[in-house]
């Protein structure tokens, strides 16, 4: 299998770390009413950690900051930055389905992993200055809680041997980081069940830590409100989606991130997109401890991925395909709960029992991925001819039936199965671990509405939940300010507030307020992504217009 762009390793990491200088400088830009013309970071946030180092910086001619203003390659001018009023701003990053090669990828074989238009938001509002508080609110499970920002282990943090700042490779976890954390945590939903607990204080966890490294003492109360689309559980990458949310925004936050503007260059905005995986990398260790790296990857930088990894000593390579196509999907969630652990040890067992059986399976998982990978990536693929989305949808109809062999689909996966082909409306397969969890079926030209329509009645039927949602589509985004203009013509657009946002109700509710535009709700203006900026050209030779 040819190599495809860049290998990221270790959940996207590039093989090299970036400096606080060198080719890595931002533009010279400043904040002002609402805008944001080369970057959307031009609020500042005074550091008592970097003040230390503001002097050789600006020595050495690296990034400094002055009066409101990014300063390069200059000296700066010798007076306290101002901090006007961050506006309300918000990222978002998508959530990720298997497409091909679940388990076989446990073997050291390849697998394909892709975005898809269920996505997380996250609205940042600052606070005034007498209110020293941060607070996480994530109303859809349950969790609202704030720290005094002064009460936070920020001794720990800024001791010299353990202070990290936003260009560091951080590939694990400090123990005694970690453990300073504990006692903020502890107190989180005292009243909740031992599982809702768990689940809010990984959530906290993550945001603590990157928040905690990336900071200081000084930075200003905000509150950080978070709706997602994404199910939670259901293996679609949900943790990982958050956490790029709470990255991208803490290192807006830090005047840290360049664009994503129409005239970056496509380097420049692949450097924006490693800065924020790296860190959400780190989120995904507080969250799962060992995380691959890959959903992190894919909810950054969007499209798809090949993922391989032939030695568990050292990280996956990670291939992004730039070239994915966006494609219908429609996702049921079987709500079946099942154990990842469960499903992977069925296939150890077979393979250690069956040899001869188990691994000529692996082999052909192996063999769809490649071929889904070569159709991809040829120069003349077309996504909008059918005869390619057919070949697609038989490779993932046959990675199913090779999954099922091994023992890791599901009577309820198999129902829904069953469905689709009844109405004869696209190709299904499981996705991830199997043992329950979700479906994914590529449509093809007869999901016409009324035919969805049958198919949406006979899954509620049987209690499944269905998503018509979209294959392949953008990464991380951000809306500066928040401020959507959606196609009413309204002059100066619709600004997302934090009463707005908690009274959206449910998906649907969040998608036709601040959604990056799904179904119905096409017509966004405002958000921008750093994986569509740039001129492109395309393994056709062919110069794409920017978009985004």
């Amino acid at each position: 299998m040819s190599s495809v762009g860049v290998d990221w390793r270790i959940g996207g990491l590039p093989l090299h770390s970036p400096t606080p200088g060198g080719d890595n400088k931002l533009r010279t830009l400043s904040w002002n009413n609402h805008t944001a013309p080369a970057s959307l970071n031009g609020w500042i946030i005074p550091d008592e950690d970097n003040e230390d180092k503001m002097d050789s910086l600006r020595t050495n001619d690296r990034e400094g900051v002055s009066n409101g203003h990014e300063t390069i390659g200059r000296p700066a001018i010798e007076s306290k930055p101002s901090s006007p009023m961050m506006p309300p701003f918000m990222t978002s990053a998508p959530g990720k389905v298997i497409v091909y090669g679940e388990h076989a990828v446990v073997y050291g074989k390849a697998a394909m992993a892709a975005a898809i238009s269920l996505r997380s938001y996250l609205l940042v509002t600052a606070l005034s200055k007498s209110q020293r508080t941060i607070t996480l609110r994530f109303p859809d499970i349950g969790l609202e809680h704030s720290w005094k920002i002064e009460d936070l282990p920020w001794s720990t943090f800024s001791q010299p041997s353990k202070k990290k700042y936003y260009y560091d490779l951080v590939d694990k976890l400090d123990p005694e980081l970690v453990e300073a954390m504990q006692p903020h945590l502890s107190v989180i939903s005292p009243k909740m069940t031992a599982e809702d607990r768990k689940t809010h204080q990984n959530a906290a966890s993550a945001f603590l830590y990157l928040f905690l490294s990336l900071g200081s003492r000084n930075f200003p109360g905000c509150i950080y409100t978070l709706r997602s689309t994404i199910p939670i559980g259901a293996g679609l990458g949900s943790s990982a989606s958050i956490s790029v949310c709470l990255s991208s925004a803490i290192l807006l936050q830090l005047h840290t991130l360049s664009g994503p503007h129409p005239d970056q260059p496509r380097e420049e905005a692949e450097l924006q997109i490693e800065r924020i995986n790296r860190w959400a990398f780190v989120g995904e260790m507080c969250i799962h401890g060992n995380p691959s790296g890959v959903d992190n990857t894919v909810a950054t930088g969007g499209k798809a991925v090949v993922f391989k990894r032939g030695n568990y000593s050292q990280p996956p390579t990670v291939t992004p395909l730039r070239e994915f196509p966006e494609l219908p999907l429609l996702l049921v969630n079987t709500r079946q709960s099942r154990s990842t652990a469960t499903e992977v040890a069925k296939v150890a067992a077979l393979r250690k029992a069956r040899p001869s059986i188990a691994e000529p399976i692996l082999e052909s998982i192996d063999k769809i991925t490649e071929s889904a990978y070569e159709l991809i990536s040829a120069p003349d693929f077309d996504a909008k001819d059918s005869a390619s989305v057919k070949t697609l949808g038989d490779l993932m109809a046959i990675n199913h039936s090779l999954l099922a062999a091994l023992g890791v689909s599901h009577p309820k996966l198999e129902r829904i199965r069953e469905h689709v082909n009844s109405v004869d409306i696209g190709w299904t397969k499981l996705t991830g671990a199997g043992g329950g969890g979700s479906a994914i079926t590529l449509l093809n030209e007869r999901a016409t509405p009324s035919n969805l329509k049958v198919l949406e009645n006979l899954l509620d039927g049987e209690g499944f939940e269905k998503y018509e949602t979209t294959l392949g589509g953008n990464g991380v985004g951000v809306l500066w300010p928040a401020i959507l203009h959606n196609g009413s013509g309204d002059e100066g657009g619709e600004e997302i507030d934090q009463e707005k946002f908690l009274n959206a109700d449910g998906r649907d509710g969040v998608e036709k307020l601040v959604g990056v535009g799904v179904g119905a709700y096409e017509k966004r203006e405002g958000w921008k992504f750093w994986s569509n900026v740039g001129p492109h050209v395309n393994s056709k030779g062919i110069q794409e217009p920017i978009s985004g």
